[in-house]
């Protein structure tokens, strides 16, 4: 499913415009990444919750030249799904 496919099933199932469906889709999006980007995590109570993981820097080989290459320390976004989020994929 892609973006477009979930603005449609959003707006199948509320009733919504498909231009409504398609702001609160962005919308919902927006705030989450400037959560993230402000440190914070977002709780989704019985989906999950997207936290900030911090990755340390070090040593790396270009794997094509052997050449050693310094790897920079970065943020990445990850998901914790929620206890009912896995019994629904679990059955």
């Amino acid at each position: 499913m892609n973006k477009n496919d979930l603005v449609q099933k959003l707006a199948e199932r509320t009733g919504l415009s498909k231009m409504d469906a398609q702001k609160a889709v962005d919308g919902v999006f927006e705030v989450v990444t400037e959560a993230l980007k402000e440190g914070d995590e977002v709780r989704v109570t019985g989906f999950g919750v997207f936290v900030v993981s911090s990755r340390a820097g070090g040593k790396g080989r270009n794997p094509q030249t052997g050449e050693e290459i310094t790897i920079k320390a970065s943020k990445a976004p990850r998901f914790r799904p929620g206890k009912p989020l896995k019994d629904a994929l679990n059955g």
